[in-house]
């Protein structure tokens, strides 16, 4: 009986670690095809919101769904968040442009904020305490692995195949997912009734949505002094404003003010939120850079954002090794250097820059940023007491991932306005007969080693020159995050886990 108790344990874990797995590995899995993306559907001032929508859905269902599940039960919203994050996936495969595929990866986005928060709470329910630090250090290797495998897996089949099947993957490692949790996980029936802050969620989004939108359209589509775009940024002022009165208002609200009271846990969230404004950006565009400048493959791209995570797994193991050893911040301020360092030496990247520089960029930039997955999660929570920890860690998570959305849309808009000046500068006076030079100069040429072939040599070396200046210019403007966490750091006091016995009793009690 043991047995056949805990095979369905084992069956449902399983299930669990797959769904996290998709949902983990779906960002990293679209950034090296964004390239081969771009250059089939064209939209390439858009195509950054290919990743924002996706953060900005999950950073709002994340709250409500955890809250949800408390109410009402794990099994059905994570079921949910599985099933709506399928259907979001077969969508994105079907795109015929890139506001379909944004609007697409909305809706994953909806289904991945169920995913994660439920499937660490179905975690805790199923394994007593001396069990569940082994299982979080499972679940928490399924994102090392996703950061690792998604972008080779990404560039594989969009090379082989089609960067449909990127989305289209996801249905059936989900289907198993479903398969594993609707038989063998059973819950109990007992549920806490819990206020779910609706306006809170809802004021929220309006207001991140509202100043996406405004620094996307202004300077673009309608000129910065327009209504339409004073309009979007008062909108963004006013819902701020509301989201911040309702906060410290209602009973549960998706940020907890009070928490900010303790130095350690403030210093911890904001450090955490510039490590994701920054870090979100070589992601992004070192793909980019790689098939646009260097002329590489989709497989190219993907084999070299594995140096960065790689190099971001060592630093997370170590830094979760010195933890015991010293304190938060003298282990973050180290962390802090090696990234600003790395982020530094992005911004020189040139054309005529090799792969195996590019690489050693990469790894000094992931082994800086490594250090924050497990040295910020432990100080964000070590304040607190047992009860506190769970609203902690998810203050923590939705700062960082606020952050990565932020990050893409601001940083996309530097990239995008600084191309674009100096594209038109660089062949100003050149007569376009038949439009054949405005394809030739529109940057999804570069992405695309059929229509790059059919650039002249001279037009294609100023045209790469312009997107390698305009994607080093962006990583510049990324080191100022970078150097805004290190004062965060800077602020974070001596504290340090204290290991004792009398202290490990505590815990497991």
């Amino acid at each position: 009986m043991v047995a056949q108790k805990q095979s369905r344990v084992g069956f449902v874990v399983a299930g669990l670690l797959l769904g996290l797995f998709i949902a983990a590995m779906d960002n990293t899995i679209v950034a090296t095809a964004t390239g081969t993306i771009v250059s089939d559907l064209g939209g390439f001032d858009k195509f950054v919101w290919v990743t924002s929508a996706y953060l900005i859905t999950q950073v709002a269902g994340t709250p409500i769904f955890g809250k949800l599940s408390d109410m009402y039960g794990r099994k059905k919203f994570f079921l949910f968040g599985l099933s709506v994050f399928l259907i979001g996936s077969i969508l994105c495969g079907i795109a015929q442009n890139m506001v379909q595929l944004s609007i697409y990866r909305a809706i994953q986005g909806i289904g991945a904020g169920a995913l994660s928060p439920i499937a660490f709470t179905i975690m805790f329910d199923l394994f007593p305490p001396e069990k569940r630090g082994k299982m979080a250090g499972l679940f928490g290797a399924v994102f090392g692995l996703s950061s690792i495998f998604g972008p080779l897996v990404g560039a594989l089949i969009t090379d082989h195949f089609s960067w449909h099947w990127i989305f289209y993957i996801n249905v059936p490692l989900g289907i198993i997912a479903l398969a594993l949790i609707v038989p063998f996980y059973h819950e109990s029936k007992i549920h806490t009734k819990l206020q779910i802050d609706w306006w809170g969620a809802l004021t929220l989004v309006i207001s991140v949505v509202s100043l996406m939108f405004a620094l996307e359209l202004g300077g673009n589509t309608y000129a910065w002094s327009s209504i339409p775009i004073l309009s979007l940024f008062v909108s963004f002022f006013v819902f701020l404003i509301v989201f911040l009165w309702i906060e410290t208002r209602v009973k549960e609200p998706i940020i907890n003010f009070r928490m900010f009271q303790k130095r350690l846990f403030t210093s911890s969230v904001l450090a955490n939120l510039f490590y994701g404004i920054a870090f979100i950006v070589g992601t992004v565009y070192i793909p980019i850079f790689v098939q646009g400048v260097l002329g590489g493959s989709t497989t190219n791209a993907g084999l070299i954002l594995i140096p960065m995570t790689l190099g971001s797994v060592v630093g997370a193991q170590i830094g979760g090794l010195l933890i015991a050893r010293m304190s938060f911040r003298n282990i973050m301020v180290s962390s802090c250097l090696i990234f600003i360092t790395g982020m530094y030496l992005l911004s020189t990247i040139t054309p005529e820059i090799t792969k195996g520089v590019l690489t050693m960029y990469m790894i000094i930039t992931g082994f800086g940023v490594g250090f924050s997955f497990s040295v910020l999660g432990q100080s964000s929570i070590h304040p607190f007491g047992f009860r506190e920890r769970g609203s902690a860690t998810s203050t923590s998570t939705f700062l960082r991932t606020l952050g990565m959305t932020l990050g893409i849309t601001i940083f996309g808009i530097l990239q995008r306005n600084y191309f674009t000046d100096k594209i038109t500068t660089a062949f100003a006076g050149v007569k376009d007969s038949g439009n054949a030079f405005s394809q030739m100069t529109d940057p999804r040429a570069l992405l695309s080693p059929e229509t790059r072939a059919q650039i002249p040599p001279e037009i294609l070396e100023k045209i790469t020159g312009v997107l390698s200046s305009s994607i080093a210019y962006t990583f510049a403007w990324a080191i100022i995050p970078a150097v805004l966490a290190f004062i965060c750091v800077a602020l974070m006091g001596n504290e340090r886990i204290e290991v004792t016995s009398k202290a490990s009793k505590v815990e497991t009690e």
